[in-house]
């Protein structure tokens, strides 16, 4: 058996992660063989952990123990787990995720037991890559464009990471669009993805009338971008926004406008005009709205939320 531990804000590296451990499992009997838990309590958890795979081979359990992190589990609890991953099955492989809603700014307390034991596994850190990264995000670009047999040049790279930013998610599903739409060719230039690409704009114009207050002309827009982007990519997109707006609300009394540029890895002239466009809106609510999108996150992540385009407009609209 072997244990893994997968945590961070980067939600798509995580299950890119798990992809990799579910290709070893038997295609016949994947129902049976895959199973997913969400923060199970203890007695649970020591039961999944013990977990016997039947006669279809290899078992893979995913375990999301994020809220593991916001409470102590008790020497005895402690002890009684890592006999449970030490006595288990050969044939099963477990994997701990703790999925961060991204733009939060948490980190999980590696002080703690149950953190220490699961560093001690197969343990990887799936961080977000900021966008003021431009070199490392290109080099992932990059990386992603060989696997799909395209090549990028200069240019595109500039264009996708303007137009999409840093969504690793979103920015896959815009390569294998590009690839289409370039055959038989390989090479992706930055006109074609201007053509291609989803733009931010339309969620500009969007968070526009969020900071604005313009609620009822918000919710429009909001429903508006369904038609061409799925809940989650908004939501996304907005805790960026949202922290980079905090940063600026926050902070634009003591900082220049070079210094905050660098805090929040945008440019100077774009720093100026969201400081303008921030005049009249209040911090408190940049912050509430943050908070709501991610409570919205992690529920819509932990399966609590039935209705994922509802849950995140809930979030957006609620006071």
């Amino acid at each position: 058996m072997a244990i893994y531990f997968f945590y961070g804000e980067e939600d798509y590296n995580i299950e890119q992660e798990i992809g990799k451990l579910k290709k070893g499992l038997d295609k016949n009997f994947i129902e049976m063989a895959f199973k997913t838990y969400n923060n199970p309590k203890f007695p649970d958890l020591i039961s999944i952990l013990r977990s016997q795979p039947m006669m279809f081979g290899k078992m893979l359990i995913v375990i999301n123990c994020l809220d593991y992190f916001s409470k102590t589990f008790e020497d005895k609890e402690m002890k009684e787990i890592e006999k449970a991953i030490e006595d288990n099955s050969e044939n099963l492989d477990i994997a701990f995720v703790a999925q961060i809603p991204r733009d939060s700014g948490k980190k999980l307390d590696s002080r703690k037991k149950f953190f220490k034991l699961l560093a001690k596994q197969n343990s990887k850190e799936c961080a977000t890559i900021p966008t003021y990264k431009t070199a490392e995000l290109e080099s992932w670009i990059i990386k992603q464009g060989k696997s799909k047999d395209i090549k990028l040049d200069k240019n595109a790279l500039t264009a996708i990471i303007s137009q999409i930013g840093n969504n690793l998610r979103q920015i896959d599903k815009e390569l294998d669009k590009l690839k289409l739409f370039a055959y038989p060719k390989d090479l992706i230039t930055a006109d074609m993805v201007r053509e291609i690409c989803i733009s931010n704009e339309d969620l500009f114009a969007f968070s526009d009338y969020l900071m604005e207050g313009k609620k009822d002309i918000a919710l429009l827009e909001y429903r508006k971008l369904l038609d061409t982007r799925y809940p989650l990519e908004i939501l996304s997109t907005l805790q960026t926004m949202l922290r980079r707006w905090i940063i600026l609300k926050a902070r634009s009394a003591s900082a220049s406008s070079m210094e905050l540029a660098r805090m929040t890895g945008m440019h100077e002239y774009v720093v100026k005009l969201n400081l303008q466009k921030l005049k009249s809106t209040n911090l408190k609510d940049l912050v509430r709205l943050k908070q709501n999108l991610t409570d919205a996150e992690y529920r819509i992540k932990s399966g609590q939320a039935l209705d994922v385009e509802k849950e995140v407009e809930n979030a957006l609209f609620r006071g």
